[in-house]
């Protein structure tokens, strides 16, 4: 179950399940679509909606950490979409090559 907060081009979630905070920022025009997701604190996630101006709220949210963004415009894609790497991310890559590395030098051994 998630309760959802909204503002202009932001929303935000808590979702009682997983016990995460999350927040989007997106901006569609005629020039493309932009979206920037965040993860962010109960703190950020309790005031989010007190602030007068809604740039406030964005700002707020900038201040945790990103996790995913996607950027296309009328000048072109900035890029693909992307997903942030961090330390978690890192960690696992590094177990799965090392998994992979042990896999090959057992093939070898066996022929």
């Amino acid at each position: 179950m998630k309760t959802e907060k909204r503002g202009i081009n932001w929303r935000s979630y808590y979702d009682k399940e997983t016990i995460r905070y999350v927040a989007e920022i997106m901006y569609t025009s005629r020039e493309g679509r932009e979206q920037y997701d965040y993860e962010i604190t109960a703190d950020i996630y309790g005031r989010l909606g007190t602030f007068a101006d809604d740039a406030e709220n964005e700002r707020l949210i900038r201040t945790a950490k990103i996790t995913y963004s996607f950027e296309n415009t009328m000048y072109g894609t900035l890029g693909p979409e992307r997903t942030v790497w961090d330390e978690e991310a890192n960690e696992a890559m590094d177990r799965a090559m090392k998994k992979a590395e042990r896999r090959k030098m057992n093939k070898k051994k066996k022929k």
